[in-house]
């Protein structure tokens, strides 16, 4: 089941459509050239966690694009009604998870148009990321094929953007599938350590009892993680020691404990890189599970 509301200007908390008929005109640049950004963020407990931080993210996102953005008003009323009509039609049982995935999408619309199109939507998040979240990832490290410093000399190319443009993204999940993974940690040319696909890399260490957290450089054009910035607060009011790299892979292999952190798998440890086996700190592990579930 997938709710859709598209933000409408005559429709001021959004109009319902139905998801399962054809909505876009086939000339939408979202479509044909990926000119768009989005969010996705999760639904669970009958709230939408870091709404803020997305929605500041996707206004960031657009203006590296720019494009033309909804105000945050209607973008609030739109995500309501969806997450209403959701909680109207699902039917609480084993098949349908109580956690869902609330999507932001705005494209550039049709070239012949002076506005985009923008829509909301809601739908069971799936189970592989709460499986993974559980029992943790293997994953491979694969070339960006950019050095470090590229995001600099090059703001065109949006790389810390979130755009509609991820056939790369995806075609490297593939490939970690066909090598026995199931995900991926980017590196730089020069060997430093990136994001995955779809995922901030976050690692732990713990050294004469303080508990230390590192994720990798954002100069190096690595988008902004909302849920590795939750986190990143949450733990330093807990009293944890923070840093941003530089990564290298050596570093993901001589942590405590190493995670791909993302706003729908949350928490997922990675078990493996490459076929070697990474350590997992439990008590670590717990520690920082319990910090995520408390933020909103």
């Amino acid at each position: 089941m997938t709710v859709l509301v598209f933000l409408d200007p005559s429709t001021p908390a959004g109009r319902l459509a139905d998801a399962s008929v054809a909505q876009l005109l086939v000339t939408d640049q979202g479509v044909i050239r990926g000119d768009g950004v989005f969010e996705s963020m999760l639904y669970t407990a009958g709230a939408v966690r870091k709404l803020d931080a997305h929605l500041s993210r996707l206004r960031v996102s657009a203006a590296s694009c720019d494009l033309d953005l909804p105000d945050e008003q209607s973008w609030r009323a739109a995500i309501a009604t969806a997450v209403t009509r959701y909680e109207q039609e699902r039917t609480p049982g084993p098949e349908d998870p109580d956690e869902a995935v609330v999507k932001l999408v705005v494209t550039r619309g049709p070239e012949d148009e002076p506005h985009g199109t923008a829509w909301v939507t809601v739908s069971p998040a799936p189970e592989s990321g709460r499986r993974q979240r559980e029992e943790g990832v293997a994953v491979v490290l694969l070339d960006r094929g950019y050095d470090s410093s590229l995001a600099e000399r090059a703001p065109w190319l949006l790389m810390g953007a979130k755009t509609l443009s991820y056939a790369v993204n995806m075609a490297a999940l593939r490939h970690a599938r066909t090598l026995g993974a199931e995900d991926v940690i980017f590196t730089s040319s020069d060997a430093r350590v990136l994001e995955g696909p779809t995922s901030t890399v976050l690692l732990a260490t713990r050294v004469n009892g303080v508990k230390h957290l590192v994720t990798p450089l954002l100069e190096t054009g690595i988008l902004p993680g909302t849920t590795q910035g939750a986190i990143f607060a949450a733990a330093e009011t807990a009293g944890w020691t923070l840093g941003y790299g530089p990564l290298e892979p050596r570093d993901l292999f001589e942590a405590d404990a190493l995670w791909l952190v993302s706003s729908i798998r949350l928490l997922a440890p990675v078990t493996s890189i490459d076929g070697t086996a990474i350590a997992r700190d439990r008590e670590l592990h717990d520690e920082l599970s319990a910090l995520l579930e408390a933020i909103g």
